[in-house]
């Protein structure tokens, strides 16, 4: 029996809320934690033909890309299409899980999944985000000091982009004298005492903090550890908004266009004039993405895809690269492929149903 507190304790520890920016509201919305759950159903937005398809699925746990609760909410009476979304969940026993700009700042999160679709290679973080890393420094006897940094490897530390069980170490003297509280492992107390210990140093993602110190306490030998955690500025090239990679060919502008409205399934497309005959790197942002045209920019992309794009911030485009704004339920589509992978691949015996519902509020005449 499986509630839906192990599939959102999975989802955040995947998908970590530590990543999504500061006005977002990703995580279990509505709903109890103590919920068995029956189906799943992923979808972009939950509206209540959503919920009604959930119901009609026996589907009980609802994963989703936007939040239905974005603002605060002061009253629960009906009077628009939020409210009326979440009463019909309530009654219906239906819980609501939202991993919003979360999953779009990971890597391989929403706008990895745009450069997928479109078959683009040597792709990397388009903007990578700074403040998301530590260094843990701690000193361990040198003779336990490959256990201590295996435990720490395996808990999440060490890894630096395409590189795994990174660390720095040096060796060096230790010491310390225990007082008559102490049950030192070495020593004794009132007693000064040298010890040869090795120092290691080791990158972590913030997300990664407690399991990483958990780790370091179980396995190191002393009753109290000496270490200490730096708040790290360096850019982390996995978590970031937006992407940027090349075409496996040089292709025609004109045919480029062609193949975005095929992919993403828009009979138009918004753009700015065609600057180049030709486009070979691509930078891409699910959703409005409008705030990183100059990152494209300056990673010398022939083509900035996105979507929401304001009459004026065409002019920004300056003739040094295109842009091409084709919607944003159209750039997030297959975020429902992206979560029912997910979902799936660590719970493959639960049903993952994609939702069918076209969740899209803009037509096109």
């Amino acid at each position: 029996m499986i509630t839906v507190d192990e599939i959102a304790s999975f989802l955040s520890a995947t998908l970590p809320p530590v990543y999504q920016e500061s006005y977002d509201n990703s995580g279990l919305l509505v709903g109890s934690l103590d919920f068995t759950l029956k189906n799943i159903l992923v979808t972009l937005d939950v509206t209540e033909e959503v919920i009604n398809e959930a119901f009609m699925n026996d589907c009980n746990l609802i994963v989703a890309h936007h939040p239905i609760i974005f603002k605060g909410i002061k009253s629960l009476t009906g009077k628009n299409y939020v409210e009326k979304t979440i009463i019909k969940a309530i009654k219906n026993d239906i819980a609501i899980y939202a991993s919003h700009t979360n999953l779009d700042n990971l890597k391989n999160g929403v706008s990895f999944k745009m450069a997928e679709k479109l078959g683009l290679k040597n792709v990397k973080t388009l903007s990578p985000k700074k403040d998301t890393l530590k260094k843990l420094t701690v000193f361990v006897p040198v003779e336990h000091a490959e256990k201590l940094l295996s435990a720490l490897h395996e808990a999440g530390a060490g890894n630096i982009g395409n590189y795994s069980e990174c660390s720095f170490q040096t060796e060096g003297l230790g010491s310390f004298k225990p007082n008559d509280l102490a049950n030192p492992t070495v020593g004794k107390s009132g007693k000064k005492e040298l010890v040869k210990e090795q120092k290691i140093e080791v990158l972590l993602p913030i997300d990664k903090e407690k399991a990483v110190l958990k780790a370091m306490y179980k396995s190191h030998p002393y009753e109290e550890v000496a270490y200490f955690l730096q708040n790290l500025e360096n850019y982390n090239q996995d978590i970031g908004s937006g992407i940027v990679g090349d075409l496996p060919q040089e292709m025609r502008t004109e045919y480029f266009f062609d193949k975005l409205k095929a992919i993403y399934k828009t009979k138009t497309l918004r753009h700015t004039k065609q600057v180049k005959d030709t486009v070979k790197r691509v930078a891409m942002c699910g959703g409005a993405g409008s705030f990183l045209l100059k990152d494209a920019i300056a990673q010398k992309a022939d083509i900035y895809v996105s979507a929401d794009f304001k009459y004026h911030e065409f002019f920004d485009a300056e003739d040094a690269i295109i842009i091409a704004d084709i919607g944003h339920y159209e750039s997030e589509q297959y975020t429902k492929e992206l979560l029912l992978e997910i979902i799936s691949n660590k719970f493959p015996n639960i049903a993952v149903l994609l939702s069918k519902v076209n969740t899209n509020p803009v037509f096109y005449t």
